[in-house]
């Protein structure tokens, strides 16, 4: 009795060492979502019901520092391609391209829509390389033929889409014949952004009445994903977070460039200046900072935040000029916009972002949960270059060798690690 007993112990635990091992070979589904403007602390403000779950029950970091500059378009790229906004080309939200006398902007649907603009492999392309189908329900270049290539199911970008409807088409892709199922799809919310830049970020009545109905309709995601006998790893992130704007402290951009030989492409928060005369960097330079106004003028070749200078120095320009935290650029018709604003939404704040990465205001969010995840893992900060190696490593890809990021920094969420 004693030897049949532990024969079948040595089976049941071959039998149950099979299972894991077959279980950790089984395929493995992605979904990234991003959460525009989600600031590092709103979740611990405003405790919505459903991401609160997501978090206990998988990996979540104290915050998750952007790259320079601060903005949706260059950080979505980021975190799509683990490369710095100077390598990727994707330097600011809106720039001047010399050698094609364009202004990329993205409110521009033919420029977005150019895969000219975007360097790098995003992780949609090196999926599709490697013969997994992604789909996209809004990412930063998903909508553009980058290498030729854009995932096999996806939309142009239209905020009016109602978030139900976005969840919904997942669930349409996780039902297809599994030769044509996506195993990676994106998904962008933009909520969280809306209300802060209408309000600013301190204003709890308007994010908590805004992130309560985002948590309801995640909520649905996160339950109907239950359904389908997939392994469904979710990645949850943001691009940026927000600072407030007093109205007070809008500055005339119009007037500080005043004089100038030079186009000046405006993003609030840095101004690229493309001079006509480039050697005469150092003396506008002067020029500006003479005024002595709470903004600062710099050499694109002195910033710090830059580590490759030279890469993509046409798009950068010259000089940025930067203005101090809490302050923000804007022209003389862009000062009529605000004041507008101000009387529709009756605030007399705004909230804004695009300043350095140092400014904790400005830091989002990483959650993390699945299969591959470990559970009620809590992590420091890091930088968003290193979600993308993450990503290739959940979906078994080799990342390109040029990117930033690093795999050991996220390495130790997976399970096993």
């Amino acid at each position: 009795m004693k030897v049949l007993s532990l024969g079948i112990c040595l089976l049941l635990l071959l039998l149950f060492s099979g299972f894991g091992l077959y279980a950790q070979e089984k395929e493995q589904y992605l979904i990234l979502i991003s959460l525009d403007g989600y600031r590092y602390d709103y979740t611990e403000r405003f405790k919505p019901e459903n991401l609160s779950r997501f978090i206990e029950q998988g990996t979540a970091a104290q915050a998750m520092i952007p790259s320079f500059p601060t903005k949706t378009f260059p950080n979505h790229y980021t975190i799509a391609t683990g490369m710095l906004p100077e390598n990727h080309g994707l330097v600011d939200n809106s720039f001047y391209e010399p050698e094609k006398d364009q202004v990329y902007s993205m409110g521009n649907r033919s420029i977005v829509e150019d895969g000219y603009w975007y360097g790098g492999t995003p992780i949609w392309v090196l999926a599709e390389q490697n013969g997994i189908k992604a789909a996209s329900y809004f990412f930063v270049g998903s909508e553009a033929p980058i290498k030729g290539i854009r995932p096999s199911y996806y939309y142009s970008f239209d905020a009016s889409v109602p978030n139900l409807t976005r969840i919904s088409k997942v669930f349409e892709w996780l039902q297809l014949p599994e030769d044509e199922r996506p195993r990676l799809i994106t998904l962008y919310f933009s909520d969280m952004d809306d209300v802060g830049h209408r309000y600013g970020p301190e204003n709890d009545e308007k994010l908590q009445e805004s992130l309560d109905r985002l948590d309801h309709e995640l909520g649905a995601l996160f339950e109907g994903l239950k359904s389908f006998d997939l392994d469904i790893n979710i990645i949850i992130v943001s691009d940026h977070g927000m600072t407030n704007v007093p109205k007070e402290n809008l500055l005339n951009l119009d007037n500080i460039t005043e004089g100038l030989e030079a186009r000046v492409v405006n993003n609030g928060a840095l101004a690229h200046v493309y001079l006509e005369e480039p050697g005469e960097t150092d003396k506008v330079c002067q020029q500006i900072n003479g005024q002595k106004g709470p903004y600062r003028a710099v050499k694109v070749q002195d910033l710090t935040y830059y580590k490759s200078p030279e890469k993509y120095k046409n798009r950068k320009g010259n000089i940025l000029v930067m203005p101090d935290l809490g302050f923000y650029l804007a022209t003389t018709k862009g000062m009529v916009t605000y004041q507008n604003r101000s009387a529709m939404f009756q605030t007399e704040v705004f909230g804004e972002h695009g300043y350095s990465p140092e400014f904790q205001d400005l830091h989002g969010i990483f959650y993390a949960n699945g299969p591959a995840i470990k559970e009620g893992l809590r992590i420091p900060p890091f930088q968003n270059i290193h979600v993308y190696p993450l990503l290739c490593s959940i979906l078994d890809l080799r990342a390109p060798d040029d990117i930033d990021g690093d795999f050991e920094v996220l390495e130790p969420v997976l399970r096993g690690k």
